[in-house]
């Protein structure tokens, strides 16, 4: 961004400071969970922006928020392609001491943030959109320039593969 720009044309300067003031944290939210990780979040969400402010004068009258969560989804699988994914090492956790865990749901919510992960590019971004982010099925296919159908399919093989993998069953119950 040009410092000039501020400047040159005030008004279109605010309404995107508005909007990023205003929008940011869910924002970034929705980058967190497509990434996994708050730092590489935190510069998914700065990338997008950067790369939505010159086209701001277009975007910003319907629907922004649509536009730079589209943009947050292809900048991410722009990255997740060229990123290198080998192994990853992991530390054992010990088991529990006790029948009372005080950390269970941050346990959970972890399993659920590495089984989000774990999923294919395309069926994360159909979660993240549909589940966290609340999107119809209509406005995530809008989103992912997709049909509806293929949401419906990338959703069903995503909660399939999900409830594979967590540890908690529909009833909340442990699996055992």
């Amino acid at each position: 961004m040009d410092p000039g720009d501020r400047e040159r044309d005030p008004d279109r300067y605010g309404d995107f400071e508005a909007f990023v003031a205003a929008r940011g944290p869910r924002l970034l939210r929705v980058a967190w969970l497509l990434t996994g990780d708050a730092h590489l979040a935190e510069d998914l969400l700065q990338t997008t922006l950067a790369k939505v402010w010159p086209k701001w004068h277009r975007i910003s009258g319907e629907r922004p928020e649509a536009y730079v969560r589209k943009a947050l989804v292809h900048t991410h699988a722009s990255w997740w392609r060229r990123r290198w994914r080998g192994e990853v090492p992991h530390g054992e956790v010990p088991d529990a001491v006790g029948s009372f865990d005080a950390y269970e749901s941050v346990d959970l919510e972890q399993s659920l943030a590495a089984a989000v992960r774990s999923l294919p590019i395309g069926q994360r971004a159909v979660v993240v959109l549909r589940f966290f982010e609340d999107l119809s099925v209509e406005d995530t296919a809008a989103t992912l320039g997709c049909a509806p159908g293929t949401v419906k399919s990338q959703s069903a093989k995503a909660l399939r593969t999900l409830r594979a993998v967590l540890p908690v069953s529909a009833e909340g119950g442990e699996r055992g």
